[in-house]
């Protein structure tokens, strides 16, 4: 049977195509309908029923929502399409966006009578950011209240003018003289032929093709998921208006989009192939530069839904799954892309795992290290001093569902405390920090250059040091304890960020230098830089979109002000005004729930993550948070020299001048 696959796989186009939309749209409903005509699955499985092909997960069925991304397998026309099935709820945002480097094309549904919600313009936002084709589909016109024509309106006013409606029309020959004239208006060469009478259906067709590709045309049709209207004629269209164009030929370049593990604790590593092929027993190279580790495929496998059929060969366009690779992560590239995806749904909420003394620490942090390769954005952390574990997340909901999968998972109890807004530190000005280690029998120094880095862009760090000066090995050394761990700040010992790094001198001892060395005299650098420079307390901001009735604009105008948050001119459409802005996650998380209170529901918010930015109250937060950075266990300014047989240490304003290669 895999033989045959492989054959089938090199002979076919393959299409990853990703279902999105805000909760409750109706999206993973309108999964099962593509899944059951194309003979996928044999009966059609419902949410509220607790039968759904892609929400198999105890929890997805528990609570009716999709927590997890998983796919699933069908064949159309000659083409193989693999459907990639995301949460909805925007707890789970950062399982949704880390899909969207994989995907060929994107449907959003949006129901026909909520229409546009909060979630809806955030996944619009990211789908254009990562630039995926995206295709619309209106659902639930059986409701009552469905208004199809309103909701396509608001997605032309809302998220862009280039939406087409394409319900029953480009079945038809000739094509609508509507559908061609919008098409005809976004293109020079194709506004020509029409004027002068000379196209036909199939250039007309392919010019979609191209433009849905270029992010040029968004089409847009009706139907209703539940009473399977609309779901046939909406395939045939997608089939017709995409197109595949991956290479079998050359180097394997893939891409990793999930980590799991099997019901044996087996590390299964999700990867789509984006050119070549891989084969079983060929060996994958993954990491950064200094970093990179090359292992062995021990099985590769073709998911539908929890299930999997072992083949031997995979190529590109390709959705599977490897066994053998033992620490590849969300996000890496593997082969020959050797660039590592950035995502931007960032948790901007800490917790701290509660669990029973009982238990052993180890244990429970073995756990989190698991879900933390299954979902990086929880940043595990172990507070040795405080023997504590910290993870970040992004809302309650996804704090209900950890403690119900480490339960399931792992046969232990936890709870978590009450999650605090995550903070970070950077610095404004640049400064040079040195560090020494070397107590007896021991020896290493390094010198930084700290500088302040583009807001968002995280650590950075490069090499000025000369290989004759300090060898490679040792400076590939000092970068993996750069990155090893988040690292801590001196205002309330928040984790570093936007802070660029350069290493421009450092020293080995022939005999003397030894593991661990490195890393001290690295994170004394560090620390000693920070204590010269103006430190800055920095805060996650939401990016705002509110919709409300003219005649309530003061009142919004007022809460953000008294949020301490900023907005543009309000832009008013008929009896509605809308204000974009942005405002600190700490006094703008819960507007929503102060929104639908004053405008009776009738008012709508979209929140999206909007970077960090200075905090608005630093000095109380830091007065809060208590942070000694003298006595941080894990750091230290000062420095350690060694004269006539015994070591002695050196305060960070000293260092300096007992430094060995200045």
């Amino acid at each position: 049977m895999s033989e045959t696959m492989n054959q089938q796989a090199s002979s076919v186009a393959h299409k990853t195509i990703g279902i999105l939309a805000h909760v409750d749209a109706g999206k993973t409903t309108f999964a099962e309908q593509l899944l059951f005509h194309t003979g996928s699955i044999r009966q059609r499985g419902r949410v509220d029923h607790k039968n759904a092909f892609l929400d198999s997960h105890e929890i997805e069925k528990q609570r009716g929502i999709t927590v997890f991304s998983d796919q699933a397998v069908f064949s159309y026309q000659g083409s193989t399409y693999y459907l990639v099935d995301t949460p909805g709820h925007v707890d789970f945002s950062p399982e949704m966006e880390r899909t969207l480097n994989i995907l060929d094309y994107a449907i959003v549904i949006i129901s026909a009578v909520e229409g546009i919600e909060g979630h809806t313009e955030t996944v619009w936002q990211l789908l254009r950011r990562h630039r995926v084709p995206t295709f619309f589909f209106i659902n639930k016109i059986d409701r009552v209240g469905a208004d199809p024509a309103r909701v396509l309106e608001e997605i032309h006013k809302d998220l862009t003018e280039d939406v087409c409606d394409i319900n029953g029309a480009i079945k038809r020959e000739p094509l609508p003289e509507e559908l061609i004239e919008f098409v005809a208006e976004r293109d020079e060469a194709l506004l020509e032929e029409y004027v002068s009478g000379r196209y036909s259906k199939d250039r007309w067709l392919s010019a979609m093709r191209e433009m849905i590709k270029e992010c040029r045309l968004f089409p847009c049709a009706f139907g209703s998921a539940l009473q399977d209207i609309g779901i046939v004629d909406f395939l045939e269209k997608l089939d017709l208006l995409t197109a595949s164009d991956y290479s079998r030929e050359g180097p394997f370049a893939g891409r990793v989009y999930k980590i799991r593990h099997d019901e044996g604790g087996a590390r299964v590593t999700f990867i789509k192939a984006l050119k070549g092929r891989i084969r079983v027993r060929d060996e994958i190279c993954y990491g950064e530069e200094g970093d990179r580790v090359c292992e062995k495929v021990t099985q590769i496998r073709v998911y539908n839904g929890s299930k999997y059929v072992p083949v031997e060969e995979a190529g590109a366009g390709e959705l599977f799954a490897v066994t053998g690779l033992s620490s590849a992560s969300i996000g890496d590239g593997l082969g020959a892309l050797k660039e590592k995806a950035r995502y931007e749904m960032i948790p901007t909420l800490k917790a701290k795992v509660l669990f029973d003394p009982a238990l052993n620490v180890k244990d429970v942090l073995r756990a989190f290290r698991i879900l933390e390769a299954e979902d990086p954005s929880l940043n595990v952390t172990w507070e040795e001093a405080l023997q504590e574990i910290d993870i970040h997340v992004m809302g309650l909901i996804q704090l209900e569902v950890l403690q119900q999968l480490v339960e399931k998972r792992f046969g232990f109890s936890v709870s978590f405390g009450q999650p605090e807004i995550l903070y970070k530190e950077t610095i404004e000005d640049t400064v040079i920090g040195y560090g020494h280690f070397e107590p007896l029998k021991h020896y290493a120094e390094v010198h930084l250059k700290l500088e302040p880095g583009e807001r968002g862009s995280g650590i950075v760090f490069q090499s000025q040091c000369h290989p004759d000066t300090l060898p490679v090995a040792y400076q590939n050394l000092i970068r993996h304890h750069i990155f090893e761990r988040d690292h801590h700040g001196l205002l309330t010992g928040s984790p570093l960020t936007d802070l660029k790094i350069t290493l421009i001198n450092g020293r080995a001892h022939v005999k003397h230098t030894s593991g661990g060395d490195f890393r001290e005299a690295t994170y004394r650098a560090l620390r000693q830089g920070l204590e010269k420079a103006r430190n800055v307390l920095l805060e996650p901001y939401f990016h705002f979109r509110i919709k409300v009735e003219t005649d309530q604009i003061g009142r919004v105008l007022s809460d953000i002000q008294n949020a301490h948050g900023s907005f543009e001119p309000p832009m008013t459409t008929g009896d509605k005004v809308v204000i974009t802005g942005s405002a600190p996650v700490a006094t703008f998380m819960n507007y929503s729930t102060t929104l639908a209170a004053f405008t009776q529901g009738r008012g709508s918010i979209t929140l999206f993550f909007g970077g960090y930015r200075p905090c608005h109250n630093a000095d109380e937060v830091i007065q809060k948070k208590g942070y000694n950075k003298n006595a941080d266990p894990e750091y230290t300014s000062s420095s350690m020299f060694c004269a006539n047989g015994r070591s002695f240490s050196v305060p960070w304003d000293k260092a300096e001048e007992y430094m060995h290669c200045l």
